[in-house]
Order: C-alpha cells, then structure tokens, then sequence
C-alpha cells in the first residue's frame, strides 16, 4: 500500500476497517478460544480430535476463531487457521493433549497468527 501523509486518507481507511470489523461481529459466527498458557509456550493447541472423533477445528462451523492470548484479541478465518494448521499434521507438533490426553491437536506457534 502506497504511503499516504493525508489525514483524510487515513480516516478513509479507518473507517473502511471499521465497518469490517463490524461486519464480523454482526454477521459471522465466531469460536473463541482462550489459551493461558500460549504467552509462555509461544504455542496454542488446536484441538482437531477428541475420543477418536472429529471435533474442534475439524467440526466447527465457525467462521472465525478469536484467540486470546494474555489482553490480546487475535481474529482469524478458519479456513486460514485451518491451512495453517495442516502443514503440521503428522509432525512433532501433532500432539495428545485436552482432558487427560484424550484429544489430538496441532501446537501451532503463535508466530503463525501473530505476524
């Protein structure tokens, strides 16, 4: 995006964003997912299976996935989460992980939504 130092360019834009943001919130379905730990791991576990069964990101009908890590609001499509987190199934970061180990999930390091 070529820079503009114009105030009323930036106002144009802002409001565009604006009336994005709103557009998610009044039309879309959104899944929320607090990790307190990703801060310190520097990964969020996506949950993709739990007792053998598709669930979680494998099953939601959510459009977006709001991850919060500490204060922070991070807003995603999931079919961008989704991509993300296929390139690391079956590597060392498809792990056992939920309710006494019950569920499978990807650790998806927090660089990948956070850029």
């Amino acid at each position: 995006m070529k820079h503009c130092p114009d105030f009323k360019y930036d106002l144009k834009i802002g409001v565009a964003k604006e009336i994005e943001l709103l557009n998610i919130f009044e039309t879309k379905t959104i899944e929320v997912k607090y990790d307190r730990k990703a801060h310190i791991t520097k990964n969020i576990f996506i949950e993709y299976e739990s007792r053998d069964t598709p669930s979680g990101i494998s099953k939601t009908h959510a459009d977006y996935y709001c991850i919060i890590i500490k204060e922070l609001f991070h807003i995603i499509p999931t079919d961008i989460l989704k991509q993300k987190c296929r390139k690391y199934l079956g590597t060392s970061r498809d792990k056992l992980g939920g309710d006494n180990n019950t569920s499978r999930g990807i650790l998806l390091p927090i660089t990948e939504i956070i850029y």
